[in-house]
């Protein structure tokens, strides 16, 4: 049977699957790879969908694909692999997407032949991976993702608390139903997230739970994930080995603001916590029309900082502007909208403690806590 924290992470993933749909991003299923072997790279087996590498095939309980796709670039798919737990994510989980994505992304057979007739090219992808954590990261497992581009989310933010709430008891419903049933008779983890699909996105795979001891659970899941709505967790994108994982209590207020200003200057601010590392906040230079926080790893802050203390040189100036815009995405009814909150790193080194006698990029004295 399922551990309680296993099936936490389980169900965390469906509801960030939910939440990152605004951001362009799509849980893929069998369905969407009709080709028949040897081009087939996803495949429903017993245990749910897998993907082809090139030395294997892989577990993909969450991969999703975006709708768009990057100028000069792959079409881009995503592992969203989420670790509901007290401790913090170690090195073995990141170093296990690593290994995944490093074998798929190597798979690049570009034609192949079914025996007879022409060479039919295969459709390529580039695979990443992120792992998104309540409890926060290792520094090995930190610093190991930063050296080879695997993202880590923390999700130990209070505007995200809520979520893990109604996750948190929905997870222990479960499991408690689970285990007064006869072996035989409990489904199974696949069957688990396919129910709570068919709610959160409309995805009808089966097999499903059925018995109402597990499925009146998931369903007030669903439904408190529906009367949060304004909630939001979306994905910005820095020029930088990571993705910043932005939660907001009020989604539509950014919304509303960013299709006015698709382009606009942001302030930073970076708030202490007694338990935790900080929080980072972010508003409309112009305003407090909404707010986004987001909280990042120990060594990718740090990161960030010795990029902005490098020598005074291009690499210098390449490193200042590194950091200069993050980009975010948005899908509305099939339109894809492109925002770019710009702010300074010098700002973001300021609000880090490390203090710079000079004015931040906007021509302005940063703003501090």
């Amino acid at each position: 049977m399922v551990r309680l924290v296993t099936l936490r992470g389980y169900l965390l993933e469906e509801v960030l699957a939910w939440l990152l749909r605004s951001s362009g991003y799509r849980l893929l299923t069998e369905r969407d790879d009709p080709a028949r072997p040897p081009w087939k790279v996803l495949e429903k087996r017993k245990h749910g969908l897998v993907v082809r590498g090139r030395g294997a095939w892989h577990q993909a309980d969450a991969l999703g694909e975006f709708q768009y796709v990057p100028p000069f670039s792959l079409p881009i798919r995503l592992f969203a692999e989420a670790k509901f737990t007290r401790l913090k994510v170690g090195l073995p989980t990141v170093r296990n997407g690593h290994g995944v994505v490093h074998d798929l992304n190597e798979n690049v057979v570009t034609t192949l032949s079914g025996g007879s007739g022409p060479r039919r090219p295969r459709v390529r992808y580039h695979y990443s991976y992120a792992i998104f954590s309540t409890s926060g990261f290792t520094q090995d497992a930190q610093e190991f993702a930063l050296a080879h581009q695997i993202s880590l989310i923390d999700l130990s933010l209070p505007d995200f608390q809520p979520l893990c709430d109604l996750v948190s008891v929905a997870s222990e419903s479960v499991h408690d139903a689970m285990s007064s049933m006869p072996p035989s008779e409990r489904p199974t983890v696949y069957e688990i997230r396919n129910y709570l699909r068919r709610h959160l996105l409309e995805l009808w795979d089966e097999p499903a739970a059925e018995d109402p001891s597990v499925t009146d659970p998931l369903d007030a899941l669903a439904a408190g994930l529906h009367r949060r709505s304004s909630l939001g967790l979306v994905l910005g994108f820095p020029a930088a080995p990571f993705v910043l994982g932005l939660v907001s209590r009020d989604l539509r207020a950014f919304v509303r603001h960013a299709r006015e200003h698709p382009t606009h200057a942001v302030r930073v601010h970076r708030s202490q916590r007694s338990v935790g590392h900080p929080v980072w906040l972010i508003e409309p230079r112009g305003g407090h029309a909404y707010r986004l926080t987001f909280s990042l790893p120990e060594q990718v802050e740090a990161w960030i900082l010795d990029q902005e203390e490098g020598s005074r040189s291009r690499t210098h100036w390449m490193t200042r502007n590194l950091l200069a815009a993050i980009t975010m995405y948005w899908v509305d009814e099939h339109h894809t909208h492109t925002f770019q909150l710009q702010y300074s790193a010098s700002e973001f080194r300021e609000v880090s403690g490390r203090r710079e006698p000079s004015f931040n990029d906007f021509g302005e004295a940063p703003d501090l806590f």
